[in-house]
């Protein structure tokens, strides 16, 4: 048996494109690989169009950081459009299916990025591996065929662990017919040494996006999706741009720019006669620095409908010193918690809530900086670390006696 520090692990992703299950995911194999276990990365695509954007897989902040840290990325080299929860085909070709057999014969464990790659690691005559299938969100049902493909690998023991992010990920999937035996939970965490709360980088965003040090200022940090309910968002925003005559609202993500034309028509729709108050509404699409972007801000928000599990938005607002004000989706109030607000899927409701959020700020910052051991990504990594240490164990766990061998 290879020794803790020599695990070989191999990470496959339905492809790079902007959302905080890949982010998540990436960062924790960085931090294994970090504790001296070998890691790499097959991604089935090398290309998607998703969320009115192309993203392409060189581009991707994380692969730049997997690649940087030493992390070898590879690639199928697919270039299609996804839409959520199914990959474009499940029809792969020799050559395909060669790659991935030799990624997955170098391993020793298989972390699969949520379900969908499944649909690749089910081929029939690829290495068996014992695969941990990380689930980022509370609706199984709306997977398309991945649910399918997901109990067909837990019935043939070719998946042996899922981790979810969320206990609302536990409790849904268990609900759809996963074995609760096989699910773990392990909440997200971040870097608490990138994000927290930083007065300079505050000052500094803002007058580098012309905002005024003292407006308040609302940020949406979503990819264009239709979980996201970016309609409630913008009828949210009209109500508080109407009240708060200095107030400014922050866009970011794949889709959230000035070439999403879905994204303008449901601005039209949201704001009507009152268009001119969509003028303090700035679309800065994918970031990089979303800790400076967080910091310069006072509220983090979310108005999503479904889906959502241990939203990753919320977490790294909170930890730069942005009030969450969120609905009640996933584990968003317990992630929030006394930190924040919770509301109904109502655009008045959502509005009144950021203004008290702004006022607030101040005496929820004890509250929020007591809490940031909780989310930590050191605890996140060591719990992954352990799991992968105990499948890997049982993997190749000698039979006794009074088994088969």
């Amino acid at each position: 048996m290879r020794a803790r520090h020599e695990l070989r692990v191999l990470s496959v992703y339905e492809g790079f494109f902007s959302g905080g299950a890949r982010i998540v995911h990436s960062d924790v194999v960085l931090g294994l690989a970090e504790g001296g276990q070998s890691h790499q990365v097959l991604s089935i695509h090398g290309e998607v169009r998703r969320e009115a954007t192309r993203q392409r897989m060189e581009d991707d902040a994380c692969y730049r950081s997997l690649t940087a840290g030493g992390v070898g990325v590879t690639s199928l080299g697919r270039s299609a459009g996804l839409v959520d929860g199914s990959v474009a085909a499940s029809v792969f070709s020799g050559p395909e299916l060669a790659e991935t057999a030799r990624s997955m014969a170098a391993a020793d464990v298989i972390l699969s990025l949520k379900e969908q790659p499944l649909a690749l690691l089910n081929q029939a005559g690829l290495p068996r591996r014992p695969v941990v299938v990380g689930l980022h969100r509370s609706d199984p049902e709306n997977q398309g065929p991945a649910l399918d493909e997901l109990k067909a690998a837990i019935a043939d023991g070719t998946v042996v662990a899922c981790v979810c992010c969320a206990e609302s990920t536990r409790a849904a999937y268990e609900a759809a017919g996963i074995p609760g035996e096989v699910l773990h939970v392990i909440p997200n965490g971040v870097d608490l040494i990138r994000f927290r709360p930083d007065a300079a980088a505050r000052l500094a965003f803002r007058a580098s996006v012309g905002i005024p040090a003292s407006a308040p200022v609302i940020v949406f940090a979503a990819r264009y999706a239709a979980m996201k309910n970016v309609p409630l968002f913008l009828r949210a925003a009209r109500a508080f741009l109407a009240r708060e005559p200095e107030g400014q609202v922050l866009m970011c993500g794949a889709g959230m720019n000035d070439t999403n034309p879905a994204l303008w028509a449901d601005i039209e729709v949201a704001f009507g006669a009152d268009r001119h108050l969509a003028e303090r509404i700035r679309l800065l699409g994918v970031r990089r620095d979303m800790e400076t972007v967080y910091a310069g801000s006072d509220v983090v928000a979310l108005t999503s409908a479904s889906g959502e599990a241990a939203p990753l938005c919320l977490i790294e607002g909170m930890m730069c010193g942005a009030v969450p004000v969120t609905t009640d989706v996933g584990d968003s109030a317990q992630i929030v918690g006394d930190h924040g607000f919770v509301t109904p899927q109502d655009p008045e409701a959502v509005a009144l809530a950021w203004t008290a959020a702004v006022a607030g700020r101040a005496g929820f910052a004890p509250a929020l900086a007591a809490s940031r051991e909780r989310f930590s990504r050191t605890r996140m990594i060591a719990a992954y670390a352990a799991l992968l240490d105990d499948v890997h164990l049982e993997a190749t766990r000698l039979p006794t006696q009074s088994e088969p061998l």
